[in-house]
């Protein structure tokens, strides 16, 4: 019999850690009703009060709990390859609750007649298995969820978010208040950023449907609330200085350039969003510049820019005045002092020494202020900003401390750092002396000025392993430094045609093409690999929507699943009704890698040329044939053939010719179609007045290749033929190509040829 409430109360499981960074160990807690949870640290960067990431697995079994792990591990290492996740990880605590369930799996999986399972959070398809649902709609009991999210001390429902992570290869998942996606599946952890756009950065779906497979209605309504969608026309949003008007005209974070695309809030049409497509219009892509800048906004509201400080109030004349601030991983935090208004030449430290300054008897005004100037923010209502203040009464003195020197937090040592991060420590204070940082890269000490808690590593240009060391008093933090990049391997499926160039492999398809990335890295942890087409947004490699294991499928017009489209080649087309152009022609691949120490990998690329598919067989040719071929009608076939003759085809007849050998020569008189594909041809070949197609591409030719007076729907392609005679090329309309894979040719090139 299954738990249908979490009743019992759970005991409250108590972690105590020495200071940010560290891992506690966890208590059990469960009753005959709840099953044991375990909360484990996966990152802890501060005091609760902070933004809170508390993630639970549902129907792992004790034999599955490793499972749940690795899951998470790779959600957690998406996340943190996204901006501006990437850049605030240091802002954000991540507990795993552990949960063993009695039985394996989440209910109505993947049908309504798929079986219950029992399991303590109640997950399951089909909105919890109601045929009025969606299949996709993953819940969760929310009563069970926050009864073992509260085991996590300090958080609450304001300053948390719940992911729960089913135990399911199916596609799935929820958002809102809490966030759900199945585990296993290809796309599950690209849920993860999706939904902490709603819950955290309070933004709005960019699709252009509610129901899958139905274009919305058209918007009726007035000018959105939402900050990425918008009646305005760009020019309307320039000169009244609303929505987006900041970033228009920008190369996008997701693909294209921010501008104005149509569609968005589930409506089809009359609304606008910024970007043709980003983290809200289709998992893979990131958080697009206006949309980043709002996550940007709120991560940093979770938590104050001022972690500690002297205490306001009065201070001495000759007292050391100290602040600790957030430590982005990507930049520093500036900081301003002013004493009575006028700037103090204090170059980003985080402390003043008032016995240094001549002040004149009586009070005086010292404001500190905190300025975050990311890159990612550009309004500057929401620019993240703080300042505190103190009196400075020259009648006091400053008392010296007698508490030893030690270091109080730092970014964490239990993993590598990239080789671009801002490493931070942080130390005691006293108002007598703020202690100073000495840093060492390798043993060899690091000058330096003004801020010494933050270290940027980037401006070093660091590759390789490294030993980092911080020391104040008699305490040493070390960490190593992580500058190599990872490595990422691409697996293409058969093409017609490989050629290698100094700048990458280029290849020639006429059909449907596969690609695999696999990318490793010589630091543990889940490696995110990535690509893009024609310098679109990177997208992150995740398999195939349907198997994780299976490659990534590229066609000219893409594939449908479940409504969506997936592997357009070109201008993507993420729903059936995108009226783009289809993708055959030339395209530039690009795939990279990014490690779970931060590093981006150098890009790779590949070149590839997609042709029109070959006509449909209605004969096929396989084995040895031991005599002249003469084709009259319909579409021959030629697979992994031997023809022992010649072979001849006539007016409206086609022959698709693909690894196959012919011992004589080869002519084709007015016919529909003449292919010959990865081939070996022991004669001639002459090709008059064809009407559809003429493709040569990876064949290998004794003899002369004629072609002359063909009216192609494309170009005849020549490419990359081993041509062992004259090639000659007359009358073509078009005029035959090679695709930038010239031919190896021993006699003359003449005509339309030459170039080839």
């Amino acid at each position: 019999m299954r738990t249908k409430a979490l009743t019992a109360m759970l005991g409250l499981l108590a972690a105590v850690f020495a200071g940010p960074g560290t891992t506690a160990a966890a208590q059990e807690s469960g009753t005959a009703d709840a099953p044991a949870a375990t909360v484990v640290p996966i990152q802890v960067t501060g005091p609760a009060a902070r933004f809170n990431l508390v993630v639970m697995g549902d129907g792992y079994t004790a034999a599955e709990l490793p499972k749940f792990h690795e899951q998470v591990g790779k959600h957690l290492n998406i996340l943190w390859s996204i901006e501006p996740f990437k850049s605030y990880r240091n802002y954000v605590n991540v507990y795993a609750v552990e949960i063993t369930s009695p039985e394996s799996g989440v209910d109505c999986d993947p049908g309504l007649t798929s079986p219950k399972v029992d399991t303590p959070l109640q997950m399951g398809f089909w909105g919890g298995c109601n045929p009025g649902s969606v299949q996709r709609l993953l819940t969760v009991s929310s009563a069970a969820a926050t009864q073992y999210a509260d085991l996590v001390p300090g958080t609450t429902s304001a300053n948390r978010q719940i992911l729960a992570i089913g135990n399911s290869n199916t596609y799935g998942g929820a958002g809102g208040t809490y966030a759900t996606a199945s585990g296993g599946n290809a796309l599950s952890a690209l849920i993860t950023p999706h939904e902490l756009g709603h819950s955290l950065g309070g933004l709005q779906d960019e699709y252009d449907y509610y129901a899958r497979g139905a274009r919305g209605a058209p918007y009726e309504g007035l000018e959105p609330a939402s900050i990425h969608h918008t009646l305005l026309t760009e020019q309307q949003m320039r000169d009244q200085q609303q929505k987006w008007f900041r970033w228009l005209g920008e190369p996008s974070e997701s693909g294209g350039t921010i501008g104005r695309y149509e569609g968005g809030m589930y409506a089809g049409s009359r609304v606008w969003r910024p970007s043709a497509h980003s983290m809200m219009k289709a998992l893979g892509y990131y958080f697009d510049q206006v949309s980043r800048e709002r996550m940007t906004q709120r991560i940093s509201a979770r938590a104050s820019l001022f972690q500690s400080s002297t205490p306001v109030g009065q201070v001495a004349a000759d007292q050391v005045v100290w602040l600790q601030t957030l430590h982005p991983v990507d930049h520093e935090l500036d900081v301003t002092w002013t004493l009575d208004g006028t700037a103090l030449p204090t170059a980003n430290r985080r402390a003043v020494d008032l016995s240094t300054l001549e002040l004149a008897p009586g009070l005086h005004t010292l404001t500190a202020s905190v300025v975050d100037n990311t890159t990612f923010i550009r309004d500057p209502a929401v620019r993240p900003t703080a300042a505190r203040s103190w009196t400075v009464n020259t009648t006091l003195s400053a008392k010296p401390s007698t508490e030893p020197v030690r270091f109080t937090g730092s970014t964490s040592t239990d993993h590598p750092v990239s080789a671009d991060e801002v490493v931070y420590a942080e130390t005691t204070q006293s108002d007598t002396a703020q202690p100073g940082i000495v840093w060492l890269l390798d043993g060899v000490e690091l000058a330096g000025a003004g801020n010494d808690r933050d270290l940027d590593l980037e401006s070093l240009k660091l590759t390789g392993r490294h030993t980092l060391t911080a020391q104040v008093g008699a305490e040493t933090l070390t960490w190593q430094v992580d500058g190599v990049e990872p490595v990422v391997q691409s697996t293409m499926s058969k093409p017609l045609l490989t050629v290698q160039k100094a700048t990458g492999p280029e290849y020639i398809y006429n059909d449907a093409f596969t690609m695999g990335l696999a990318a490793t890295d010589d630091s543990p942890g889940y490696v995110v690999p990535e690509f893009r087409v024609d310098g679109d947004g990177w997208y992150n490699y995740y398999g195939w929507p349907t198997d994780a294991s299976a490659l990534f499928r590229f066609t000219a017009e893409g594939t449908e699943i479940d409504q969506l489209v997936y592997g357009k080649l070109g201008v993507p087309r993420v729903v059936p009704w995108d009226d783009v152009p289809p993708g055959y022609g030339r395209h530039q691949v690009e795939y990279r890698a990014i490690d779970a120490s931060g590093n981006i990998g150098t890009p790779r690329r590949f070149a590839v040329t997609l042709l029109r598919p070959a006509p449909k067989c209605t004969t096929t040719v396989t084995g040895v044939r031991n005599e002249p071929l003469y084709v009259r009608s319909g579409v021959t076939c030629l697979a992994g053939a031997t023809i022992s003759g010649p072979v001849l085809v006539g007016a409206g007849a086609s022959v698709i010719a693909t690894d196959s050998r012919v011992v004589g020569q080869v002519r084709a008189d007015q016919a529909a179609d003449l292919q010959l594909l990865r081939s070996t041809i022991g004669g001639p070949v002459s090709i008059d007045g064809v009407t559809r197609s003429v493709v040569v591409v990876g064949t290998t030719v004794q003899g002369l290749v004629s072609v002359t007076r063909s009216s192609t729907t494309e170009a005849a392609v020549l490419a990359g033929n081993a041509v062992t005679g004259p090639l000659s090329c007359s009358g073509n309309t078009p005029a035959p190509v090679d695709l930038q894979a010239q031919n190896q040719v021993s006699g003359p090139r003449s005509g339309q040829c030459v170039g080839l």
